[in-house]
Formats: structure tokens, C-alpha cells, sequence
């Protein structure tokens, strides 16, 4: 079974629609893997065993049946629990929402279903997605699969570890300040953070707001275009969203690396970050500088990322927990009311300025792309830190100004909106992954993933920079002080959400 599971998801799609793979096969295996190792790491919230057994029974019939079959026919997903699924607990890792069960899935989750895939699981997060280190007072903490008394990141934690460890071969992300890249990068797997409405998303408060979107994550960069082809489209509930052809990103675009004009940077020119991962950044750097026509560095003057990111930050919290923050801030983490207490001290006039600022940096990487067609740069500042510490209080031995100061490397990318992904690329100083982060062109999302995917089989066959593997056996008796899963159906008498928000 383990040799199963360590097949790509494209292996097993493919394996299935030739009728050499059972669903039900692969769902009981996945089944067994995630009660063998999720003890070990929490990832796995909420599960729907049953129900997805009986779909991966319907989906065999509709194989045998010579019935058409969609691009993710009888795969089994792993779904961040910020995100609504149908009739399975989804509680965005908060108190409030312990015991509810929503009606009806998310616009992502409706389309990954019609795709063919199988909602097996709800993945943890932390408490309403805020911060980058996966814990809540419902599920508790997520162990990294490569130390569990490490943190995984977030908000997207338990979807990298459940990848990482082979558990489900695709699960669901989103990222506002990093929660698709960050957790892809402590964990070893890849997470992509598309372009502004390109995947529909009908539970962001602020409709038209360009920093919080939905994503995929996967073990490889072939699985995550295959889940964001079968993800695209519009969405009259998303006024972002817009139509989106998947065939012009999967099967993937060809790319010859060596065509490729590479930018680097270390920094953004205002990022904080550990002189160990400055080294292992460059090492990689001159790894890839052979493979490619140009390797240079970038400038890019980016002006005041911090303070236009806090701002922006504090008006989509405030617009999702105004509310709750004034009639019960109890049932709130810590995370959230920073948040909006942040927002108390903002202007209209720090708003306007804010959002000046967001267009003179997506402007400023939209020029510096007029002569590279990638941008490198490291996907978090340090290495993976305790999960009982809830966020790095300093980086290069200076003080973070706030839980999420530290996030900067993606928060800036975030602010430009460019598609961005983070590959992994061998293991840091301290023998945990580093995840590499890849810029591409604002909606050139299927040639970022061709990028990617060229420097990822360049990697393949080097041990340092190759995507590296949690030792299962070392987990198979760990069980560091985490809570463990709980099963569907949920805590009696629940009650209908409203969807929460979506990221860091």
C-alpha cells in the first residue's frame, strides 16, 4: 500500500481511468495511512469516512460503466477546514463554529466534487486561518511531519502535513499572507497561491479585495496544475472571478529552462530574514544559475510593504469579525483580535494610502517583469520553529512587529497579486525542508507552473535539491502532545456558518 500512495495524483488518475486502480482501493489505503500517521501529526480535522467510501463505490461503477470521467475521477481530498463542505463539520478552528455542519460546499469544493474528487477529510488550520503556525482550541496543534514538535506554518498547516506524509495525494489551500506557500515550504510539498480570481471565491467578505484567494496544493507541481485546471472558472458570487479555459493549463505547457531570464532577491529589499536561510537561498541560486539564459539580481523599491499590508490586512478582518469582536470577543484567538484592534487606529485617509501603495507595488513588479519572465525568492525568513511558540517573535535577532511581520517574503507578493509558488528544494542547515518561492506574470499562472515543473525535474535527480520525505518510521512511534482527530458526525446540536475567512 505504501508504494500506492507515493504514486502521484496524476499516476492514480491515470491509473484509475485504465481501469488498473480501484477508487475504493486507493480510498482504503488512504484511510489506513491517515490512521497509522495522524496521530503523530494531527493534520486530519473532521472526516467523512463513510460518505466517501460510498462515493468511491460510485465512482468504480462509473468506471466500469465506460462512463465519461472527470480530470480528478476517484482521487480522495483532503479540504482546509476554512472551507464549507456539504453535511461534514467544518469549524474554521473555532470555538463559535465547534459544531457546525454547513448545508452546502463552497464554489471550490462544488467544483473539485463535480471534477470527480472525493471529499475524504477536513484539514487542520488555525483559529479562523490567522497566523502562520496551525493550532486551534478544537483540533489542536499540527506537528511538522519531518519533527512533530516542530510547527508545519499555515494557515494551510494540516494540508502540507497530510501531503507531506501521503495521507490524501491532493488537498485545498487559500492565502492571504502566505497560508498556500508557507506551509508547502516547511512541509516539502508545493502550494501555489494563483492569480486574483482565477479560482472562484464565494466566501470572501470584502468581494472585491485581491489579497485573500483559494489555491491547490500538492506533492508535486504536475498535482497542483492538474487540481487548479479542474478548480478554474467564473462564479457570479466572486465579481473577481472570470472565465478560465483548465486545457491551457493542464497537461502543462512545455518549457526549455534554459530560454528562461531569471530575477532573484533575498530580501524585497525590506524583508527580515535569518542569515541561514540567506546562505541556503544562494546555494540554491548558483544551483540553478547554469540551467538558465540569465540569473540576475532584482531591485525592485518596493516602498512601505509593512505598513500598506497592515492596513489592507485590518480592513478584511474587520469586515469579517467586526461583529463577533463586539458581542463576543471571548470566542475570538488571539490572532483575530490583534487584527482588528489594528484596525481601530486606521483612517480613511491610511486606507486610500494604503491601496495607493498596493498599485505602485503590483506597477513596480509589473516592470520588473517587462525583463525576466521569473522571480525567485526565499518562501519563509527562518526554519521551522516549536508549535508551542505561536508565532517567530524575532528573525536576524530583531523583534517581529506583529504574528504575521515575519510572513513578509509572501505578503509582499500578495500585495503585487502576482501567481506565486513555493517548490520544494532540499532541506535548510537544519535538515527541514526549503521551499523556494517562484513569481510569475500577474495571470501567467500556467507558465509559472511550467517553470516550476522544468526546475523541479531539474532537481529530481539531486539529492540536495530534490523535494525531501518525512521518515515514516520515526513517526510510527511518536506521539508528541497533540489532539488527535475527531470523527463525523459532529457535536450535537450545531449550527449553519457563515464561512469565515480564508488565510493568514
Amino acid at each position: 500500500m505504501n508504494g500506492l500512495l507515493e504514486k502521484t495524483a496524476v499516476e492514480l488518475r491515470r491509473l484509475i481511468g485504465r481501469r488498473q486502480l480501484s477508487p475504493v482501493e486507493l480510498l482504503d489505503a488512504c484511510i489506513a495511512r491517515i490512521e497509522a500517521f495522524n496521530p503523530a501529526v494531527n493534520a486530519i480535522a473532521a472526516t467523512d469516512f463513510e460518505r466517501a467510501r460510498e462515493a468511491a463505490r460510485q465512482a468504480e461503477l462509473r468506471v466500469v460503466r465506460g462512463e465519461p470521467l472527470g480530470p480528478l475521477h476517484g482521487l480522495p481530498l483532503g479540504v482546509k477546514d476554512l472551507q464549507d463542505t456539504a453535511g461534514l463539520l467544518t469549524t474554521y478552528g473555532n470555538i463559535r463554529w465547534r459544531g457546525n455542519v454547513p448545508a452546502a460546499d463552497n464554489a471550490l469544493v462544488a467544483r473539485l466534487r463535480a471534477a470527480g474528487a472525493i471529499v475524504t477529510a477536513k484539514t487542520n488550520v488555525p483559529d479562523m486561518g490567522a497566523g502562520a503556525n496551525t493550532r486551534n482550541p478544537v483540533w489542536g496543534a499540527t506537528g511538522n511531519p519531518f519533527d512533530p514538535n516542530l510547527n508545519a506554518g499555515g494557515s494551510s498547516g494540516g494540508s502540507a502535513a497530510a501531503l507531506a506524509l501521503d495521507m490524501l495525494p491532493l488537498c485545498t489551500g487559500s492565502d492571504t499572507g502566505g497560508s498556500l506557500r508557507i506551509p508547502a515550504a516547511l512541509c516539502g510539498v508545493v502550494g501555489l497561491r494563483p492569480s486574483p480570481g482565477l479560482v472562484a471565491n464565494d466566501a470572501r467578505a470584502l468581494g472585491w479585495s485581491v489579497i485573500s484567494v483559494l489555491g491547490p496544493m500538492g506533492r508535486t507541481v504536475e498535482d497542483t496544475a492538474l487540481m487548479l485546471a479542474a478548480s478554474v472558472g467564473h462564479d457570479p458570487r466572486d465579481p473577481l472571478s472570470y472565465p478560465a479555459d483548465g486545457t491551457s493549463i493542464w497537461p502543462l505547457p512545455e518549457l526549455d529552462l534554459s530560454t528562461l531570464r531569471v530575477g532573484v532577491t533575498e530580501d524585497f529589499g525590506l524583508c527580515i530574514v535569518d542569515p541561514e536561510i540567506r546562505r541556503v537561498f544562494r546555494d540554491r541560486v548558483e544551483a540553478i544559475r547554469p540551467l538558465v539564459a540569465r540569473c540576475e539580481a532584482l531591485d525592485l523599491k518596493l516602498g512601505d510593504a509593512d505598513r500598506a499590508f497592515d492596513t489592507l490586512r485590518a480592513e478584511s478582518f474587520v469586515a469579517a469579525f467586526a461583529d463577533t469582536y463586539r458581542s463576543a470577543p471571548d470566542t475570538l484567538g488571539p490572532n483575530v483580535r490583534a487584527n482588528v484592534e489594528i484596525a481601530a487606529a486606521i483612517s480613511l485617509a491610511d486606507r486610500a494610502w494604503a491601496h495607493l501603495e498596493q498599485t505602485r507595488i503590483a506597477r513596480r513588479f509589473a516592470q520588473a517583469f517587462e525583463d525576466v519572465d521569473l522571480i525567485l525568492a526565499p518562501t519563509t525568513p527562518v526554519t521551522p520553529f516549536p508549535w508551542t511558540e505561536l508565532y517567530a517573535e524575532r528573525v536576524d535577532g530583531q523583534a517581529m512587529r506583529n504574528y504575521y511581520h515575519w510572513l513578509g517574503l509572501t505578503y509582499v507578493v500578495t500585495l503585487a497579486t502576482n501567481p506565486a509558488l513555493s517548490l520544494p528544494c532540499g532541506r535548510d542547515e537544519h535538515g527541514m525542508p526549503f521551499g523556494l518561492q517562484l513569481i510569475g506574470r500577474l495571470r501567467g499562472d500556467a507558465a509559472l507552473l511550467s517553470a516550476a515543473h522544468a526546475l523541479e525535474q531539474a532537481f529530481a535527480a539531486a539529492p540536495a535539491l530534490c523535494r525531501p520525505r518525512p521518515d515514516v518510521e520515526t513517526l510510527r512511534a511518536a506521539r508528541p502532545a497533540l489532539k488527535s482527530i475527531v470523527t463525523h458526525p459532529p457535536l450535537a446540536g450545531h449550527a449553519e456558518g457563515d464561512g469565515g475567512v480564508n488565510a493568514v
